[in-house]
This record gives structure tokens, sequence and C-alpha cells, in this order.
């Protein structure tokens, strides 16, 4: 049983589990419909239960419930909800950074005050299934606040997403973007070309540098090494290749081991490739 201590609206309420000193964030249609102080509850199976002890992105859990409104937490709710669907089980404490986020969001778009993302396409591919769980928040502010929400900011809202399947942190999230995006510059200086981010050999790219930024935090290798041959067939893409791991190298403060850059070398050749044949 949970001891209500606060009625945030007719769908949240803040309790204390049974004799506990632990608070939660309990999410439910109707589970604070008249509702007092101390009264006891028990939630059901389709209720969300979130401990108020998670520090993320944003600070401690019980100091965002404070600030921001009750409807924003229910939105991220629905979201995480609709991840779960996705993706199974997932870290739900990333709702108070989220739902921060997004009452964040509101407030500029409703004080056209919005911001830019300029990796939106990149973390549009990158984090594929994660955009289109995020993309599931335009029917619900269109609904509650009619308002439409740009793709830009649906696009920091996947990072909050995708933090919530790796436990990584939204910055973390950022910087993979961040250094793909460098990466396509790289080749696009390169060839003379700007390069369709919604080509199948992109998306490759994109997953593979994922992959290998991945290897390069946790020291995996790769067991074979293509570089001889890749360097003798694919010579001007395997130098770019290596340029690259050494700029992403020093940016992610990762050392890239040497057999990467021939695997690397082969995702740009098709890049190359794919340009050509378009042209």
């Amino acid at each position: 049983m949970f001891r209500i201590t606060k009625v945030l609206n007719h769908n949240t309420v803040l309790a204390v589990k049974d004799k506990s000193a632990q608070e939660y964030l309990i999410v439910g249609k109707g589970i604070g419909f008249g509702k007092k102080i101390t009264q006891t509850i028990e939630p059901s199976p389709e209720d969300s239960l979130y401990a108020l002890k998670q520090t993320r992105d944003r600070g401690p859990a019980k100091d965002i419930v404070k600030s921001i409104e009750p409807e924003y937490l229910e939105i991220a709710n629905t979201l995480l909800d609709e991840a779960e669907r996705e993706f199974g089980k997932i870290d739900r404490s990333i709702l108070f950074p989220m739902a921060d986020h997004i009452a964040f969001a509101v407030k500029r778009m409703e004080n056209k005050d919005q911001i830019s993302n300029p990796l939106n396409d990149d973390i549009r591919v990158l984090f594929y299934k994660e955009y289109k769980v995020a993309e599931n928040i335009r029917h619900i502010l269109k609904e509650k606040k009619n308002i439409d929400i740009i793709d830009d900011e649906i696009g920091y809202i996947t990072l909050h997403i995708h933090t919530s399947l790796d436990n990584s942190k939204v910055a973390d999230a950022m910087q993979m973007a961040g250094a793909v995006r460098k990466c396509a510059t790289f080749i696009e200086e390169k060839i003379g070309k700007h390069i369709d981010v919604t080509t199948m050999a992109y998306n490759r790219l994109m997953n593979h540098i994922r992959h290998m930024v991945s290897r390069a935090a946790t020291g995996e290798e790769l067991k074979v090494d293509l570089n001889q041959f890749i360097e003798q067939n694919y010579p001007e893409s395997f130098a770019l290749a290596g340029e690259i791991c050494s700029e992403l190298g020093k940016d992610l403060k990762h050392e890239f081991l040497n057999n990467e850059i021939g695997y690397l070398a082969i995702h740009i050749e098709q890049i190359k490739c794919d340009e050509m044949v378009s042209e």
C-alpha cells in the first residue's frame, strides 16, 4: 500500500510506500481523483511508479517534480509507454528530465522562441526507432496544448528516449550524432558533393560509426584486419578513413585501433559509389 503525500492532479500523485521513507510519483488514469493527503492507495498494474531518488541530466527527481506542471509528467509517461512497447524493458527514470525538457519546449514554442537542432537529420537516421516513438508527441501536444511541435524539438526528445535504452546521458547521444555529422562533412568535402542522408549507404555508415565509437570506448577489437586489401584497392577512401579516425579520436578522447580504418573506408567507398551513380 502507498500513503499519499501530495495530489498533483487527477492522474498523478506523490506517495510513500508502506512505512518507508521512499517517495514515489504514481501516474495512472484517475489515480488522484477525489483523493486526499494521508489516504492509502494500491496502484493497479497499468499505473506507472517512479522512485524520487534518481539524479539524471537536469538534477534530482524531487526538484523536477516540484518545478513543472503535472501534465508534462503525464506526457512523458505516455511516451515511455510507447517506448516500452517498442523496445521492451527501458530505464523509465528518464521521465523526469524528459518531462522537464518537454515543458521548456512548450514554453519556447508558446513564446515563439524555438531553438534549432543542426543534427536533427542525423539523429533521425541514427536513432530511427527512437525518433518514431518521439513523434508520438505531435498528436499529444496538438490535442492538449494546440501546439504544432517542430522536428528539431522531436530530435532532442529522441535523445532522451535513446538514453532509456543504454543508460547513457543525453550529452553522450548528442556527441555520437555530432561525431557522425563530422564524419559526413569530411566525406562531403572530399568528394565535393552533399550526401543524401536518406540512402541506405549513409544509414550503414552512421551505424558503423556508432559501433566504432562504442568499440573504442570499451576497448573491443575487430577480429579481422582488412587494412592492406582496402589500402591497395581504395587508397583515397582509406586515407580519408584514417584522417577521420584521427580527428574523431581527438574529439571523443578515444583512440581508434588501426584496423578500424579499413572497415570505415569500405563505407566511405560505398557512399562515393552511390554519389557517382546518382549523378
